[in-house]
Formats: structure tokens, C-alpha cells, sequence
């Protein structure tokens, strides 16, 4: 049963799931500003590339957020989908084997065939009767709108140095390093929540999305 349903708090979004769609929302905002730099540097040719900057990212964020729901409509239909087989499996064996493939495979191939029916028992125990419908719900409505919200409000560090520099070439500069930073300080929050080095973890990060930019403005991104 999903934790909503049984009153228990949860996460709107997982850590990593927060810091990569502003990584994502990041890297669309730089693709744009990078540009500037090879396009004519007029105060309005800026205006107009930062208004495309932020359409964009309203864009994506919408897109993000109907796909966040898609994919946990899916993972509640498939979850449903195994509870429903193990209620109609009459063979242990089998029901071992159904959870074993939904466990990660290193785990699957640690985990002993004792271990497996312990999970299989537990699982029965815990959905007697019909298995719940896969529904959504207003927590998953509050984590595709957090999605939707990192993915815009990523834009905004980069575009404040062109609201407080007149010049646009220093104001570009500036953005950059903005860019920088926080590509340094999502690599740093990466590597702590998976337990690595963060100083590692952020300056992979920074060099990794730097390259990404770059490869994506050659693309035509």
C-alpha cells in the first residue's frame, strides 16, 4: 500500500530526483545564455534570448511534471500487477521468482531462497484481498508541481546578472559563474546523499556539465 494512503509522512520528491531536475532546468538555461556569446550582444537580442531562456524552461517543466506522473501511474500498475500474480500463484517457487525480479539483481542473487518466501509471506500478509488501485493521488500532484518548480526556478540565478549589469558582456561572465557554482554545489549534494567524496562529486560535475554544454550548443541544441 502506498505510504499517502496509509497517513505516513513521505518526500514530495527523493533527493536525487530534486537535484537532477535542477541540473536539468540548469543546463537548458545555460544552453541559451551560452549562445549569447556568439550571437549579437544587443540589450534586446539579450532580452528576447532570456525570455526564450525562461519559455523554454516552462516548457520542459511541464513536460517533466505530465511525465513524473506517467511514470508513477506505471510503478503503481506494475506494483498491483505483481501483488495480483503472487495472490494467484499457487506455486511458492514461482512467487519467489516474481519477487526476485523485482529486487536488484545484486540483491536478487544475495538474497536466499529462505529470504525470498520470508518476502513473498510478508507481501501476501500485507495486501489480503484485492490489491489496491493505482490511482493518483494530491502527493503525487504536489511532486510533479515540486518537478515543474525546479525546472523554472533554475533559470533565475543565471538570468540576476543581466538584471544588475548593463554591460552584457561582463553580465554573460558573471552568469557563468553563477552556472558554475551551482553545477559544483548539485555535484557536491550528489556525491554526500550517495555517500562519496563531495569534493569530487563537484568538481565531476562542474567538468561533466560544462563538456555537456558545450556538446550541446555544437549539436544545435
Amino acid at each position: 500500500m502506498d505510504k499517502a494512503e496509509k497517513g505516513t509522512w513521505q518526500r514530495v520528491l527523493e533527493p536525487i530526483d530534486r537535484i537532477t531536475e535542477v541540473i536539468f532546468g540548469l543546463l537548458m538555461a545555460m544552453t541559451f545564455i551560452g549562445s549569447l556569446s556568439v550571437a549579437t550582444s544587443g540589450r534586446e537580442e539579450v532580452r528576447t534570448m532570456l525570455i526564450a531562456a525562461l519559455g523554454c524552461n516552462l516548457a520542459w517543466g511541464l513536460a517533466d511534471a505530465v511525465i513524473f506522473l506517467m511514470r508513477t501511474w506505471t510503478e503503481r500498475t506494475r506494483s498491483r500487477t505483481l501483488l495480483d500474480q503472487l495472490q494467484r500463484s499457487t506455486d511458492p517457487r514461482q512467487g519467489q521468482a516474481l519477487v526476485a525480479a523485482e529486487l536488484p539483481p545484486r540483491i536478487a542473487t544475495a538474497v536466499s531462497t529462505d529470504g525470498l518466501e520470508m518476502l513473498r509471506l510478508h507481501l501476501l500478509r500485507e495486501t489480503v484481498g484485492t490489491p489496491p488501485l493505482a490511482r493518483i493521488g494530491w502527493e503525487d500532484i504536489k511532486g510533479a508541481l515540486a518537478t515543474f518548480l525546479l525546472v523554472v526556478l533554475a533559470t533565475f540565478p543565471l538570468v540576476i546578472p543581466f538584471l544588475l549589469i548593463e554591460q552584457t558582456g561582463p553580465a554573460i561572465r558573471a552568469s557563468n559563474a553563477v552556472a558554475l557554482v551551482m553545477l559544483f554545489l548539485s555535484g557536491w549534494m550528489l556525491a554526500r546523499y550517495s555517500g562519496g567524496s563531495p569534493w569530487a562529486g563537484g568538481m565531476a560535475l562542474t567538468v561533466v556539465g560544462t563538456a555537456l554544454l558545450f556538446a550541446i550548443i555544437a549539436l544545435g541544441g
